[in-house]
């Protein structure tokens, strides 16, 4: 967070501002959930809500240090287990530990964002998925995470809502 000397541009606080719309959006899907549902599968997916927010907690600090420091410092650790790590809650993870994370993770992209020139670029690590050779600025990562949790929020008011009926709109 920023401190009250601290005067955000208005691109600045728009971006803080989408960030913190979605990631409320998505928060509001596990409200009230105990463990048991925050792992339950309701769908045919393998999503279920606490996995899903321990991902866009995880994929959210990776783009953040993209930002500040490039592919190398993303920390990718793809691996053969990275799908189980990254999207499932592991032994003695709770959800109230993973929001906790995702409480810590964003405050820090919130700090980076009223902070960092939007306009440094980086290019984008190796993947089949990237065009060879592009470079994302930091403006573009902070977009791209505000679109990847607004699509995973999506995901989650639909989990949820098979759960037990309650939407996050509506």
């Amino acid at each position: 967070m920023t401190d009250s000397t601290t005067t955000l541009t208005r691109e600045r606080a728009d971006l803080i501002e989408s960030l913190r719309r979605h990631r409320g959006f998505l928060l509001f899907t596990v409200r009230g959930l105990t463990e048991e549902q925050a792992r339950l599968r309701p769908t045919v997916s393998a999503l279920y809500l606490g996995g899903l927010i321990k991902h866009v907690a995880a994929t959210e600090a990776s783009w953040v240090r993209f930002a500040e420091g490039g592919a190398e410092a993303m920390n990718r650790n793809w691996g053969p287990d990275a799908y189980t790590r990254h999207w499932h809650l592991q032994q003695g993870e709770t959800l109230a530990g993973v929001l906790a994370g995702y409480e810590e993770v964003a405050r820090h992209t919130d700090e980076v964002v009223a902070t960092i020139d939007l306009d440094a670029d980086h290019a984008l690590p190796e993947a089949p998925w990237f065009e060879q050779g592009a470079r994302w600025s930091a403006r573009r990562v902070f977009l791209h995470i505000i679109a990847e949790t607004a699509q995973h929020a999506g995901h989650a008011d639909i989990l949820r809502e098979s759960i037990d009926g309650q939407k996050t709109m509506g």
